[in-house]
């Protein structure tokens, strides 16, 4: 009988070829290393093999602890690829185990034993199409339907109350329309009663005599007992709780023991673990999330970012977290809106094919932005909630000028916005005490004082002869400044801060991280060789402190829409763009069919540029889309529609114009239409700040024609540092050439003999105008761009290039 019902399993299993390479997933969890349930593993593995099912075998060891069971049982519940948890009992663990806790942590839709206290309710309640029935009551059924007898109204008897087989057999006779007795141990006349049907799973061997048995009833047993037997090599041999001898001379239909019951449990195992994998396949749409968005119903007139935000309820970040494909193991929740996720899922997700890659840049801004995170995000809510796209934004976490400044939160605005806002403060303010943090680990507080150690003081000293840096840092230990040992040392290289915050931003893995922090130039000794941090031995302390600094920020927008936020570089002095892990790690969630929306910071000439040439050629990610944001405000304000800028033909992938904001219809249609002539892909108008993700429905769609056509992508330049310098100002600024300072060939002659003159270049200006004066408007030409200094930020990877319109300021000292 078992072997028709596997039979019809495999060809269950063959049929579900409408998702190629899907195969219905069983996970045995065993703990310990019992032999009876060795045995009956090896039973399940093999039928699931049989039938075409992908089996797994988890076993634990006997020094396991219940929260190492239940961690695995959460991992497979969260792992689509498995459709049946099987905890094999009993559980054979030297620690304390709670049984009824651990089969309850079972997902119920996992749950194909049939054990959970939902399963089992469900069944008790006759709710018979919606739960898993246990193997064994529901192999007893089928084992009683072949037989031809109709059980409804028959008298039925069950001997034995346990959860696995008693009490379900109970609920499944009565549900079948049976008149049901359940007897047990302390039963007064057991042998008197009488049954039509007869099943017994008492755990005592032989205990129901032949003459306890009504004429022609039919009689299962599903008691599995060993009685001593010197005819087996064994000196053993198996019997039921049924004498089998005397109860066949009066049973119409008996199940043998061994290979009655048993065979048959493991074929409705299977039987419920292809209903599973069914079930699933209902729900299942290949590489789409099953993720809840809320829709925005717009207020007006329109009220603050804040009281927006205050206004939308965020979804609890577990579920979304969930919702998007991550595992409980790879979330870090802070709070109920935020969580850090693990690196792993990064590595989890190697393989998968990567999403559509969008960049949201603008044309030369205003003083007060032009909303390029506010586009970013409300073209992510169009995808995902609008057009149920699998959509994630990246965008930057807002640094302390952006935050506290006229241009709003910085991270969106109006119904295009993350919530809550009041989680952005933290983020914020943790950037500021990084080095802070990290001045406490090197110097830490003795006695309410903080002071350098001998050891330290003894490593200088050793080192001096090689760095000449003995001096500078006596001098500050001396005059008992209160400032970092790192900051300190930094004499030539900028705001140390900016660096560390670029190179979290360009690292894809703790390990590349660890090596350009270690590549940090500090100081240039007297033989005119870099000192690294490495040589200082601070790196390690850095990293292990920044080890978590590494983790993408998950959020959602006010409609529910993913969004990683993660990092802050500047966008004058660095890259000015979310971290490459961030990107990378959307972009394997989303899937093939799938978009990530990244933004990069102040214009196309700076911020796009710079994501080009820096983060691309370090990330290996080449976008398949480019949205420019412009507004007829900042087009009024550089002097008319022809001011902005034109891509370089090096750039040449499809490119989306967005507008917003426009006076008047007319003057949005004539933006659009020299959008277009200019050679934009197409050009479309927004509202999403007002709208939410409904405001952005074209631009999404625009966005969506654009990434099916083939596009061409090339740097802009190659790595030799005046010639970068001299292409970048030509050809994205519109400059005449470059003018060096004395200092800054000075500079660049001395990288070039440290060995950095085949870095990528930084060139740091003014973010409102192509020139490097912001007073200079439009499209201004035959114009030198002076580069006044250069800063070697060799652990970022890039070499920053002043103009007379920048300068470094040291934040944290």
């Amino acid at each position: 009988m078992s072997r028709l019902v596997k039979e019809q399993l495999k060809k269950e299993v063959a049929a579900m070829n409408q998702f190629p390479g899907f195969r219905p997933g069983l996970v045995v969890l065993q703990v310990g290393d019992r032999d009876d349930s060795n045995l009956y593993i090896s039973m399940k593995l093999k039928a699931a093999a049989e039938i075409g099912i992908n089996a797994n075998h988890i076993r634990l060891p006997e020094t396991a602890t219940e929260d190492e069971v239940l961690q695995r049982i959460v991992a497979v519940n969260e792992n689509p690829a498995v459709h049946g948890l099987i905890v094999q009992l009993p559980l054979d663990s030297i620690n304390p185990m709670n049984t009824e806790k651990v089969t309850n942590a079972v997902a119920p839709e996992k749950d194909v034993d049939g054990l959970t206290s939902i399963n089992a309710g469900k069944l008790s309640r006759g709710d018979l199409g919606d739960c898993f029935i246990p193997c064994t009551p529901n192999g007893c059924m089928e084992l009683i339907s072949q037989t031809g007898v109709s059980v409804m109204g028959k008298n039925a008897v069950v001997i034995g109350r346990s959860k696995i087989v008693g009490a379900p057999m109970h609920d499944l006779l009565l549900w079948n329309h049976a008149t049901v007795t359940t007897c047990h141990s302390k039963t007064l006349d057991l042998a008197e009663q009488v049954a039509d049907i007869l099943v017994v799973g008492a755990g005592r061997a032989e205990m129901v005599k032949g003459e306890w048995v009504k004429e022609g009833a039919v009689v299962i047993d599903c008691g599995i007992n060993h009685i001593p037997d010197s005819s087996k090599a064994s000196g053993k041999r198996v019997v039921g709780d049924v004498h089998y001898p005397s109860a066949i001379e009066r049973a119409g239909y008996i199940t043998p023991v061994p290979g009655g019951v048993g065979p048959m449990t493991v074929a409705m195992l299977m039987k419920n673990t292809v209903e599973s994998a069914k079930r699933f396949l209902q729900k299942y749409t290949p590489g789409k999330w099953n993720i809840e968005y809320t829709k925005k119903n717009p207020l007006e007139p329109q009220p603050s970012d804040a009281e927006i935000s205050c206004s939308c309820q965020s979804k609890p970040i577990g579920q979304l977290a969930r919702e998007v494909g991550l595992f409980s193991e790879e979330v870090e929740p802070y709070g109920r809106s935020r969580a850090k996720i693990r690196l792993d899922a990064l590595k989890r997700m190697e393989k998968q094919p990567d999403g559509k890659y969008v960049v949201v840049t603008g044309i030369t801004s205003t003083p007060l932005g032009e909303g390029k995170c506010t586009t970013t995000l409300g073209l992510a809510q169009a995808l995902g909630a609008h057009l149920n796209i699998n959509t994630f934004a990246c965008v930057q976490e807002p640094s302390p000028g952006s935050f506290f400044g006229a241009r709003g939160i910085a991270v969106g605005g109006g119904y295009s916005q993350i919530i809550p806002l009041e989680e952005f403060a933290f983020d914020m303010i943790s950037q500021v005490y990084i080095l802070q943090a990290l001045f406490d680990l090197l110097v830490p507080l003795k006695k309410g004082q903080r002071s350098v150690s001998p050891a330290q003081l003894n490593r200088l000293k050793v080192s001096h002869r090689k760095h000449s840096l003995y001096a500078f840092f006596d001098n500050v230990i001396r005059g008992d400044l209160f400032i970092s040992m790192v900051v300190c040392t930094v004499q030539d290289s900028g705001s140390l801060e900016n660096e560390i915050m670029a190179i979290l931003s360009l690292s894809s893995s703790e390990e590349e991280m660890q090596q350009r922090l270690a590549k940090i130039v500090v100081a240039t000794n007297k033989s005119g060789d870099p000192v690294t941090t490495e040589d200082l031995d601070v790196s390690g302390p850095l990293a292990m402190l920044l080890k978590d600094a590494l983790k993408p920020v998950l959020m959602q927008t006010v409609e529910g829409t993913p969004v990683f936020l993660h990092t802050s570089p500047l966008a004058d002095i660095a890259q000015g763009s979310p971290s490459i892990l961030a990107d990378k790690l959307a972009l394997k969630m989303v899937g093939s069919g799938g978009f990530v929306v990244t933004e990069s910071g102040h214009g196309a000439d700076i911020g796009l540029e710079k994501f080009f040439n820096i983060k691309c050629r370090y990330s290996g990610l080449r976008p398949d889309v480019v949205v420019i944001v412009a507004t007829v405000h900042s087009l009024k304000m550089h002097g008319g529609v022809q001011a902005g800028l034109p891509l370089p033909k090096e750039y040449s992938q499809e490119v989306v114009h967005y507008f917003n904001f426009g006076d008047t219809e007319a003057e949005l249609e004539l933006v659009c239409g020299q959008a277009r002539q200019a050679g934009a892909f197409d050009a479309v108008q927004c509202t999403n700040w007002s709208e939410g993700g409904a405001g952005a429905l074209a631009l999404a769609e625009a966005v969506q024609r654009a990434a099916k056509q083939p596009g061409q992508f090339s740097f802009l330049y190659d790595t030799q540092v005046v010639e970068e310098l001299r292409t970048v100002a030509q050809k994205m600024y519109g400059a005449k050439d470059i003018a060096l300072s004395p200092k800054s060939k000075e500079k660049l002659a001395l990288y070039t003999k440290q060995g950095f003159g085949n870095l990528p270049v930084c060139i740091a200006k003014t973010h409102l105008s192509l020139s490097n004066d912001p007073m200079l408007k439009g499209v201004p030409t035959n114009f030198m761009l002076p580069i006044t200094d250069i800063k070697a930020n060799v652990g970022a990877g890039f070499l920053c290039c002043l103009t007379e319109s920048v300068s470094f300021i040291l934040l944290y000292l």
